[in-house]
């Protein structure tokens, strides 16, 4: 086992036993950069929180925004996105015939 293999494994191991500190931790930080830039780069800093999450969830195999005792379902919409299907393709269009009026 070499080195990143043994951090991953304490890594996840930490996360597994402090999942949920860490997320309301990354929430925390995310509300008072909010406040701190006037809610100027929101956008900006929910797409980090976004990103973290999905790290967090990657290492302890869980989705920590769901509610105790709830799972990702496939294309559930409570979930976070991770199993919804992506919409579907616009479908054929025609143009109009020539001369025609739209």
């Amino acid at each position: 086992m070499g080195f990143l293999d043994d951090a991953k494994k304490k890594l996840s191991a930490a996360v597994d036993k402090h999942g949920d500190k860490i997320d309301s931790s990354i929430d925390k930080a995310a509300d008072f950069a909010d406040k701190k830039t006037g809610g100027k780069y929101r956008g900006q800093i929910q797409g980090g929180v976004g990103k973290a999450k999905d790290a967090l969830d990657k290492l302890d195999g869980r989705d920590d925004d769901l509610g105790p005792g709830q799972r990702e379902q496939p294309g559930n919409p409570g979930s976070t996105g991770k199993g919804t299907p992506p919409p579907p393709p616009p479908g054929p269009s025609t143009p109009p015939p020539p001369g025609s009026s739209t």
